[in-house]
């Protein structure tokens, strides 16, 4: 074997919690004495961590693949994707090995097996935060993997398994590393953070040795100790969400709430089979903006899901105006091979989804500028991501 620093490169697609699993991959590829390429002409071979949620992300992993392949040759792929190890080999039968997400393990098997490492490699290499592909002012911190949720558009559990927990002491030794590497905003990620937790019954773990619950109430407590930005993501309306609103009103963490509320209507969130979906959101987001005048609400929906009548569309632009959210994003409901979604009667027409989906976005426009409207005379405390002359 050549005593040649063997070279990996590493092509990262899909959300936070995919870059997450980037990050660890990294990590353990740096520890054993690879080298990250940042070329497919300077790579032994190349990792491609995929996403598979809907068709369009599905597309792009499979180009991504190809091109890797065209490229450099040498592939193995992992991700969300991977799950479906028949597509991929099926477009991409060149593909030295298929892994699914989550899956440190196998990758390095793989790459082990078509590149070995060297025999000795420095592991002082690896800063204690690992390696990471953002930027160094911000972090996402993974709590947990999988979901137990069995919402009909979702193929997500079926690709990352029900919930696991991470051990809360790992948690915050990991935030800590990361603050310590002088990173100022933790952006806490997981498929359902308000469930935080559920899978071990909340029990008590140990940080510095002071007992900890799993739980997400405590651990953005324990965050917010840190002295740095704490976001909260993909937070599940559940009645316990009320309690970290206050930590928000006191400072300890950002006040900011990414939910996912999907829709309004509640015949289409009964369809949707979503968590929480009796749940009188317009007053619970009333009762968060009494204690935190200061919060960011974001959120999610999809428009034209099977079923989705002009009532019910209604319905949900009446919500928008109602609510006021501060960040929006909305899709056009597509068809995910293996959702049950794909089974329901009454399908809108795709012409008739994308209506929907530019009146959505109008009348959200319209709140947006509003609300940035208010703005304007105010100072306000950002992070800055690059500068460029005079420009931040």
């Amino acid at each position: 074997m050549s005593l040649q620093t063997p070279k990996v490169g590493f092509v990262s697609l899909g959300c936070p919690k995919a870059a997450s699993d980037s990050e660890r991959i990294l990590t353990q590829l740096r520890a054993e004495g690879y080298a990250i390429s940042g070329s497919y002409d300077d790579a032994d071979l190349v990792v491609v961590n995929t996403c598979g949620f809907i068709d369009s992300a599905v597309e792009e992993s499979l180009d991504a693949i190809g091109e890797a392949l065209a490229e450099n040759g040498k592939v193995i792929v992992t991700g969300c994707l991977g799950a479906k190890s028949d597509v991929v080999k099926a477009a991409h039968p060149g593909v030295l090995a298929v892994t699914g997400p989550h899956a440190l393990e196998e990758v390095m098997t793989a790459v082990h097996a078509n590149l070995p490492k060297l025999h000795d490699p420095y592991t002082d290499l690896v800063p204690p935060q690992g390696v990471r592909l953002t930027p160094q002012h911000y972090a996402y911190l993974k709590i947990s993997e999988g979901c137990n949720h069995r919402c009909s558009f979702c193929i997500i559990p079926s690709m990352r398994g029900d919930l696991v927990s991470r051990p809360v002491g790992e948690v915050m030794k990991e935030a800590e590393n990361l603050v310590n590497a002088g990173v100022s905003e933790l952006l806490v990620i997981s498929q359902d953070t308000s469930a935080y937790g559920v899978d071990v019954k909340y029990r008590t773990g140990f940080w510095n040795g002071r007992p900890l619950k799993t739980r997400m109430t405590e651990l953005a407590t324990a965050l917010g100790d840190l002295g740095v930005w704490v976001r909260m993501h993909y937070v599940y309306p559940y009645p316990h969400v009320d309690e970290i609103i206050p930590l928000m009103a006191d400072g300890l963490i950002l006040p900011y709430l990414d939910v996912p509320f999907q829709h309004s209507s509640p015949r289409i969130l009964k369809a949707m089979k979503r968590p929480a979906n009796s749940e009188n959101n317009l007053a619970r987001v009333k009762a968060w903006r009494d204690i935190c005048p200061d919060i960011t609400i974001r959120s999610t929906f999809i428009v034209g899901f099977p079923g989705e009548t002009d009532d019910d569309f209604e319905h949900l632009l009446d919500f928008l105006q109602e609510a006021q959210l501060d960040r929006v994003g909305a899709f056009a409901y597509s068809a995910v091979d293996g959702a049950a979604a794909n089974q329901l009667d009454n399908h809108v027409p795709e012409s008739l989804k994308q209506e929907r989906l530019a009146r959505f976005m109008e009348v959200q426009e319209a709140i947006s500028a509003e609300k940035q409207k208010r703005k304007i005379g105010r100072i306000e405390t950002v992070l800055i991501d690059e500068v460029n002359g005079d420009e931040a």
